[in-house]
């Protein structure tokens, strides 16, 4: 059976990550009795969480937010989760990585020594990206997509504010999006955030349209690969003559599999077949093209362009 301590965290978990529990159920999960549960929800108001009664047949329990910031709890994932999503702050593109430090080192300060030593054993390089938003940026152009609410900002260097329905927030590749409908151009549009600033106050609220692909995810991709779905408009197959491991950090969204040790077929996209045998090119080595015949024809052609580059024309 497991201590009280360890018990009453278990007890907090389960509450966090769903709306409402009965009693019953997690006495199930816990290997105790109803009765125990409730004595151990008694512990946990103590300690500052609201915990509230739940009206029905079987009676159940539902964590709510509370007035005041309750001692914080973590098991083991939790704080290696926290530790590593704090860590990386810098590839988010929002300019929080001051708070991020703080946040990490006061978490660090209340942790029991076990979980210290396992936080402070990760350890990494964040590189990051040079592009940042501002992070009251964000909170203003989230509010008002979750409101619904027109919104209104200058954008790049452009003089006449933009005039947009922000449907949602995108992260892609270090770089945060806004995907909204133009109501000036009457289509949709991708507006980077790093280049965005809100107007005050926002408009009028609006009914949301369907995103063209089904999801602003989605739609961002399409708009990355110079489409109107999210998928490369050439996608080609080759033998690539270097081990898997080689090729797997530049693969991308492409499909790699090892043949041996030295070879790996792979399916890679790009804008265009030419892309695609850029992209093979950069590795130096033998491959063979699989297919389909679009991508051969276009290694043909640039091998005759090639020749001619390097004899001259001659």
């Amino acid at each position: 059976m497991l201590g009280t301590s360890t018990r009453v965290l278990a007890l907090l978990s389960l509450l966090q990550v769903r709306r409402d529990w009965s009693g019953q159920d997690l006495a199930d999960r816990l290997g105790v009795t109803v009765r125990t549960v409730r004595r151990d929800v008694d512990r946990l108001r103590e300690l500052g969480y609201t915990v509230t009664a739940v009206m029905g047949p079987d009676g159940g329990y539902r964590l709510a937010a509370g007035t005041d910031l309750p001692p914080m709890l973590f098991d083991d994932e939790q704080a290696v989760a926290l530790a590593v999503a704090l860590g990386s702050v810098p590839s988010t593109g929002v300019d929080v990585e001051e708070a991020a430090a703080r946040a990490l080192a006061t978490v660090r300060q209340v942790l029991p020594s076990r979980l210290r030593h396992r936080v402070d054993g990760i350890r990494f390089a964040d590189a990051g990206t040079p592009v940042r938003v501002d992070p009251a940026t964000l909170a203003a152009v989230s509010a008002a997509t979750r409101e619904q609410r027109v919104l209104r900002f200058g954008y790049g260097d452009a003089e006449d504010p933009r005039r947009t329905e922000p449907h949602a927030v995108v992260a892609r590749g270090g770089r945060w999006y806004l995907v909204a409908w133009d109501l000036d151009r009457d289509d949709w549009r991708t507006f980077r955030l790093d280049r965005l600033v809100p107007r005050t106050p926002t408009g009028a609220r609006f009914a949301p349209r369907p995103v063209p692909t089904g999801d602003a995810r989605t739609f961002v991709a399409a708009r990355a690969k110079g489409a109107t779905e999210d998928a490369w408009p050439c996608v080609g197959e080759v033998v690539l003559h270097r081990p898997a491991a080689e090729v797997v950090p530049w693969l991308g969204d492409g499909e790699l599999i090892a043949v041996d040790e030295g070879t790996c077929r792979v399916r890679i996209g790009s804008w265009s077949w030419t892309g695609v045998l850029a992209w093979v090119l950069r590795f130096d080595a033998p491959f063979t093209v699989v297919g389909p015949p679009a991508l051969a024809e276009a290694g043909a052609a640039l091998a005759v362009r090639l020749a001619a580059a390097t004899t001259g024309g001659r």
